[in-house]
Protein backbone atom coordinates (compact mmCIF):
# COMPACT_ATOMS: atom_id res chain seq x y z
CA UNK A 1 0.00 0.00 0.00
CA UNK A 2 0.93 3.38 -1.08
CA UNK A 3 1.41 6.02 2.33
CA UNK A 4 0.20 9.42 1.64
CA UNK A 5 3.34 11.18 2.57
CA UNK A 6 5.28 8.86 -0.15
CA UNK A 7 2.56 9.94 -2.60
CA UNK A 8 3.15 13.83 -1.73
CA UNK A 9 6.65 13.15 -1.28
CA UNK A 10 6.97 11.77 -4.55
CA UNK A 11 5.00 14.57 -6.22
CA UNK A 12 7.54 17.28 -4.64
CA UNK A 13 10.15 15.65 -6.35
CA UNK A 14 8.33 15.20 -9.42
CA UNK A 15 7.19 18.67 -9.55
CA UNK A 16 10.81 20.28 -8.54
CA UNK A 17 12.02 18.31 -11.49
CA UNK A 18 9.74 19.98 -13.03
CA UNK A 19 10.14 23.61 -12.61
CA UNK A 20 13.88 23.64 -12.37
CA UNK A 21 14.10 20.97 -15.72
CA UNK A 22 14.81 23.07 -18.96
CA UNK A 23 12.06 22.37 -21.36
CA UNK A 24 13.56 23.65 -24.46
CA UNK A 25 16.57 20.99 -24.04
CA UNK A 26 14.50 18.58 -23.21
CA UNK A 27 12.26 19.50 -26.17
CA UNK A 28 15.60 19.57 -28.45
CA UNK A 29 17.00 16.37 -27.09
CA UNK A 30 13.28 14.83 -28.02
CA UNK A 31 13.52 16.30 -31.49
CA UNK A 32 17.23 15.15 -32.50
CA UNK A 33 16.10 11.53 -31.47
CA UNK A 34 19.46 11.35 -29.02
CA UNK A 35 18.83 7.62 -27.22
CA UNK A 36 21.54 8.26 -24.60
CA UNK A 37 19.79 11.42 -23.30
CA UNK A 38 16.81 8.89 -22.78
CA UNK A 39 18.67 6.68 -21.23
CA UNK A 40 20.73 9.26 -18.83
CA UNK A 41 17.13 10.10 -17.58
CA UNK A 42 15.93 6.39 -17.06
CA UNK A 43 18.97 5.99 -14.89
CA UNK A 44 18.23 8.95 -13.09
CA UNK A 45 14.99 8.19 -12.26
CA UNK A 46 15.91 4.70 -11.26
CA UNK A 47 18.25 6.08 -8.92
CA UNK A 48 15.84 8.16 -7.72
CA UNK A 49 13.07 5.18 -8.02
CA UNK A 50 15.85 3.40 -5.53
CA UNK A 51 16.66 6.23 -3.02
CA UNK A 52 13.43 6.42 -1.88
CA UNK A 53 12.80 3.01 -1.78
CA UNK A 54 15.80 2.46 0.59
CA UNK A 55 15.13 5.34 2.33
CA UNK A 56 13.57 3.50 5.30
CA UNK A 57 16.23 1.39 5.79
CA UNK A 58 19.03 1.68 8.29
CA UNK A 59 21.86 -0.80 9.54
CA UNK A 60 20.49 -0.47 13.11
CA UNK A 61 17.35 -1.56 12.14
CA UNK A 62 17.97 -4.57 10.46
CA UNK A 63 20.50 -5.44 13.01
CA UNK A 64 17.82 -5.39 15.68
CA UNK A 65 14.94 -7.11 13.42
CA UNK A 66 17.53 -9.96 13.25
CA UNK A 67 18.03 -10.59 16.77
CA UNK A 68 14.00 -10.37 16.81
CA UNK A 69 13.89 -13.01 14.14
CA UNK A 70 16.32 -15.46 15.45
CA UNK A 71 14.44 -14.76 19.25
CA UNK A 72 11.08 -15.19 16.90
CA UNK A 73 12.37 -18.72 15.45
CA UNK A 74 13.32 -19.93 18.55
CA UNK A 75 10.22 -18.46 20.74
CA UNK A 76 7.71 -18.15 18.41
CA UNK A 77 6.94 -15.10 19.85
CA UNK A 78 8.98 -11.34 19.64
CA UNK A 79 11.39 -10.49 22.84
CA UNK A 80 9.87 -8.46 25.13
CA UNK A 81 13.55 -6.43 25.19
CA UNK A 82 16.37 -5.99 23.29
CA UNK A 83 19.28 -4.00 25.39
CA UNK A 84 21.37 -1.26 22.92
CA UNK A 85 24.25 1.05 23.29
CA UNK A 86 24.20 4.62 23.68
CA UNK A 87 24.98 4.97 19.98
CA UNK A 88 22.64 2.65 18.79
CA UNK A 89 19.70 4.35 21.15
CA UNK A 90 20.18 7.56 19.53
CA UNK A 91 20.42 6.33 16.21
CA UNK A 92 17.02 4.45 16.84
CA UNK A 93 15.52 7.76 18.00
CA UNK A 94 16.63 9.76 14.71
CA UNK A 95 15.14 6.63 12.83
CA UNK A 96 11.41 7.23 14.56
CA UNK A 97 11.40 10.85 13.68
CA UNK A 98 12.71 10.69 10.15
CA UNK A 99 10.40 8.29 9.37
CA UNK A 100 7.62 9.78 11.70
CA UNK A 101 6.50 6.80 13.55
CA UNK A 102 5.31 7.18 16.94
CA UNK A 103 8.39 7.56 20.02
CA UNK A 104 7.30 6.20 22.74
CA UNK A 105 10.16 6.52 25.73
CA UNK A 106 9.57 4.87 29.15
CA UNK A 107 11.14 4.18 32.19
CA UNK A 108 11.82 0.76 33.34
CA UNK A 109 11.27 -0.18 37.30
CA UNK A 110 14.55 -0.51 37.89
CA UNK A 111 14.96 3.39 36.13
CA UNK A 112 16.47 2.61 32.90
CA UNK A 113 14.94 3.73 29.79
CA UNK A 114 13.17 2.44 27.10
CA UNK A 115 12.34 2.51 23.76
CA UNK A 116 8.81 0.85 21.84
CA UNK A 117 10.27 -0.18 18.50
CA UNK A 118 7.85 -2.30 17.17
CA UNK A 119 6.76 -5.24 19.65
CA UNK A 120 9.79 -4.72 21.81
CA UNK A 121 11.57 -2.16 23.81
CA UNK A 122 15.14 -1.08 23.27
CA UNK A 123 16.55 -0.74 26.98
CA UNK A 124 19.55 1.66 26.98
CA UNK A 125 22.46 0.13 28.39
CA UNK A 126 25.43 3.43 28.98
CA UNK A 127 27.69 1.08 30.44
CA UNK A 128 28.15 -1.35 26.84
CA UNK A 129 30.13 0.38 23.82
CA UNK A 130 27.83 2.29 21.93
CA UNK A 131 26.96 -0.27 19.43
CA UNK A 132 26.09 -3.11 21.51
CA UNK A 133 23.11 -4.45 20.29
CA UNK A 134 22.28 -7.59 22.69
CA UNK A 135 20.50 -10.96 22.27
CA UNK A 136 16.36 -10.57 22.75
CA UNK A 137 14.83 -11.90 26.21
CA UNK A 138 11.57 -11.64 27.81
CA UNK A 139 12.34 -10.97 31.66
CA UNK A 140 14.82 -8.48 32.91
Amino acid sequence: MVERRDVIGGGLAAGLAAAFGRPAEAQTRRDSGDATADSKAADAIDKLRDALEHAHESADVAQIRAQQRTFLKANQKFPDYIDVGIDIWERMHDWHVRNRQPLTIVRTNDGRYGMVFGVTTLILMPQQTGNYISWGYDTR
